[in-house]
């Protein structure tokens, strides 16, 4: 019986470090200038790990994510003064806590490795962040995930995963990596 006892504590005891809050640093002021952490707490966690386990494809997985990642900055912007980033890179006035495309990839591809950490990324893994070129001096950068393949890991689908488009807390938009690229994507002042 005691011996059972220590068994169950010890699964306990494992089982919270994987449950345990999630400390983040997220980037702002264009270019991750500065930098502010914020903790995502075990219970929110909880929350975007069931929403993720109801995906049962990598299209699913993608949709749901778009709208994991507009509610991880909602939180982060709770705690960090990112609640003022607007689209794009005019409309922000200038205060502090504006993110540019740069800070936008660096604090996604963050939270994406924080679920992919945690095991809630089922069909996806996360790439490196990509820039794409237009024009000659035009740059945007975005993070990406990879659709799993276990026969050719390097084969899989890419996409990309990006916050910078919309609203503070916006779903992400998700595009084919191929599409970005090309220059896909909402217009944005």
């Amino acid at each position: 019986m005691l011996r059972s006892g220590i068994l169950a504590t010890c699964l306990l005891l494992g089982s919270g470090a994987a449950l345990a809050d999630a400390h983040l640093t997220v980037c702002f002021n264009y270019g991750c200038l500065n930098e502010a952490s914020v903790v995502f707490s075990e219970a929110q966690i909880g929350v975007l790990a069931g929403r993720l386990r109801l995906a049962t494809s990598a299209l699913a997985e993608r949709a749901v994510l778009a709208q994991v990642m507009g509610q991880l900055y909602r939180w982060a912007g709770e705690q960090s003064p990112i609640h003022v980033d607007r689209p794009g890179d005019y409309l922000d006035d200038d205060v502090p806590g504006k993110m540019d495309c740069i800070d936008h990839a660096q604090t996604t591809t963050r939270m994406l490795l924080m679920l992919e950490r945690r095991g809630l990324l089922r069909f996806h893994e996360v790439d490196e962040v990509h820039r794409r070129v237009r024009w000659l001096v035009a740059q945007h950068f975005s993070a990406v995930i990879r659709e799993k393949n276990d026969e050719a890991p390097e084969a899989g689908a890419r996409f990309v995963v990006d916050t910078w488009f919309g609203e503070h807390g916006d779903p992400a938009v998700v595009l084919p990596l191929e599409d970005w690229l090309d220059g896909e994507g909402p217009n944005v002042s």
